[in-house]
């Protein structure tokens, strides 16, 4: 194997790292969000749980403003005021705090 192969080999490596990171990081910022607005919904223990495992389901989409319109509607649907500006701001600190969980476990 050449130098050229082995360093070709390590970016592929390095790629396919960054990308399960980042998959891991949405999916936990995802769940993190889901169990915020069940929290705002009054759910908690098992329903928050179920509330957080059902949205995951359908967010099959990696496009994450589905994520936020749909808790969005949920909390609307409930009678709790959440502005889209709101609703953002909350999943950005989710996903840092995602991120934060995510590094340390590895």
């Amino acid at each position: 194997m050449t130098t050229f192969d082995e360093r070709e080999q390590a970016f592929e490596a390095k790629f396919a790292h960054d990308a399960e990171m980042q998959f891991k990081v949405e999916a936990r910022a995802r769940n993190l969000l889901a169990l915020w607005a069940a929290n705002q919904m009054g759910k908690t223990g098992e329903a928050a749980v179920d509330y957080a495992k059902g949205l995951i389901g359908e967010w099959i989409k990696p496009n994450p403003s589905d994520a936020v319109e749909r808790v969005m509607a949920d909390l609307s649907a409930a009678g709790i005021a959440v502005t889209a500006q709101e609703a953002v701001r909350k999943f950005g600190e989710l996903r840092a705090q995602a991120k934060a969980q995510v590094m340390a476990e590895n």
